[in-house]
Formats: structure tokens, C-alpha cells, sequence
């Protein structure tokens, strides 16, 4: 049994915990505040959802990330060797989230999963959020549904972080991951909905949108079916490419991803009896 004994370890780990809380409340505050405070218009589309308050998440959320990472550098908790390596990733992100798969899935989850897997949630988060925002820039694609698609992918390179760690069967490991990215494709796609839901309404399909003044359950409900008949079966090409991109190739970049941690990270312990 070991115990840390580098205040450097407990500083990274109270900061991750700050980081964490502060994105996960404004993530969830952004998400669900308009059930709380229905808008005053709602179309047959979702284009305008949140194009008034968007700007403002969107900067609340960089606003945290740079501060994170600012702190961070002046203290003991991230390097310049970590920053280093959320470049590469946020930029290997970007690249492989224009990366063709068929029927229509994407590559772009599978590095923030080994990442927020190998190195934790908060690194796994922010390695998700800035592969998103440099895809954005990249591409053009900024507009209000960018800050949720950023918390969404967070999100997703956060969870695997919470994962229990390797034992001795590599090949278990791989399946647990694999699986992992199944379900994190259907949770992206689950949340990314909510960003435009409640601005939307069909007259046509009212059983499927959001109206002010119903209850959890028939809000559920509704959510639930709008929810498979629209995003589900895009959501599980999603997740399994994902899952399939973890069986082939996860070894090699996990095997890379640690020989970089053991390069380039140590902690002082001493021996308890």
C-alpha cells in the first residue's frame, strides 16, 4: 500500500475537482434552463434555439478552460508537457472528426475517450471541448449550437476517466472500453438534442415536443419518443464506430498514451505497513 505524499498530486487532483464541478454546473445550467424559463416562441426549427445566451456560455466556458490552465502552469498542477500533449490532441481531434466512416459515423470521439481514460476526466474533458471548438474554427461551423457541442463533448472525453483501471487482462480492458464508446455515442447524441428541443414544436407531432407547464414524466416520455424516432439510429452508427475504432486501434494509441505518462510523470511515495 503507497501513499502520495507530493502536495503537487493533491493540488492537480483539488483543481480537477474545481474544474469538473464548475463546467458540469454551467454545462447543465446551459441545457436545461430553458425548461425552467420557457421561450417565449417556439418553431417548426431549431436554428434560432439559444442564439441570444449561446455567446455567453460559450465565453463562460473558455473562460473556465483558460483559467484551469493558467492556474495550473503558475502552479503544481498541469506542465507545459501536458499542455503540449492537449495541442496534439485537440488537433488530432479536429482532423479525425472530418474523417469519413461508413453510414455516417465519426472518428472524432476515439481519441478523447484513450484520453480522458488514461490520463482522467478532467484532461479527457478538456481534450474533448478543444477538439471540438478547433473543428469548429476549422471548418466554419461556429454558431449557438457550438458551446453545447463542446460541453456535450466534454462530457464524453470525461466519463471514461471514471472508469476502474486496467487489471491484468489487456483484452478485457479493450471490450470495457469498446462498450464504453457505445454508450458514449448514444449519451452525445441524447444530450446534443436538448440543445434545440425545447425552441421546437410540430404541430403535426405534438406528442413528440416540449410544451411549458408539463410535468417530468410526460416531459420524459415525449423526449423518449422524439428521441427514437429521430437521433437513435444515427446515435447507434455513432457509438458503434466508436466501439470499433477502440477494438482495432486502442491498444497501440493506449500503449503510446502511457508510455508518454510514465515518460514524463512520477510521484514521490513512501511505503506504508
Amino acid at each position: 500500500m503507497t501513499e502520495d505524499l507530493s502536495s503537487a498530486g493533491r493540488g492537480k487532483r483539488c483543481w480537477d475537482g474545481v474544474m469538473l464541478f464548475l463546467t458540469g454546473l454551467t454545462g447543465v445550467v446551459a441545457f436545461l434552463y430553458p425548461f425552467l424559463f420557457p421561450p417565449a416562441v417556439q418553431r417548426p426549427g431549431g436554428a434560432q434555439a439559444h442564439a441570444q445566451d449561446a455567446p455567453l456560455f460559450l465565453g463562460v466556458l473558455l473562460l473556465l478552460m483558460l483559467t484551469f490552465l493558467l492556474a495550473n502552469l503558475t502552479g503544481e498542477g498541469m506542465g507545459s508537457k501536458d499542455v503540449a500533449m492537449l495541442g496534439v490532441l485537440a488537433a488530432a481531434g479536429a482532423v479525425l472528426r472530418f474523417l469519413p466512416l461508413p453510414g455516417g459515423a465519426s472518428a472524432f470521439f476515439f481519441l478523447p475517450i484513450l484520453a480522458g481514460y488514461v490520463y482522467g476526466p478532467t484532461f479527457g474533458f478538456l481534450a474533448g471541448s478543444s477538439a471540438l471548438l478547433v473543428a469548429a474554427l476549422f471548418s466554419g461551423g461556429i454558431g449557438p449550437w457550438l458551446p453545447y457541442q463542446m460541453f456535450a463533448a466534454g462530457w464524453v472525453g470525461a466519463l471514461p476517466g471514471f472508469l476502474p483501471r486496467r487489471g491484468r487482462d489487456d483484452r478485457l480492458e479493450l471490450v470495457l472500453l469498446a462498450f464504453t464508446g457505445f454508450l458514449l455515442g448514444l449519451f452525445y447524441g441524447a444530450v446534443m438534442n436538448l440543445w434545440f428541443w425545447p425552441f421546437v414544436y410540430q404541430p403535426q407531432l405534438p406528442g413528440q415536443y416540449w410544451q411549458a407547464g408539463l410535468g417530468v414524466t410526460d416531459t420524459l416520455r415525449r423526449y423518449l419518443l422524439f428521441y427514437l424516432t429521430t437521433s437513435l439510429w444515427w446515435d447507434i452508427l455513432r457509438g458503434a464506430g466508436n466501439a470499433l475504432l477502440l477494438l482495432f486501434f486502442g491498444v497501440p494509441v493506449l500503449r503510446l498514451f502511457r508510455r508518454y505518462q510514465r515518460r514524463f510523470y512520477f510521484r514521490v511515495r513512501r511505503e506504508l505497513e
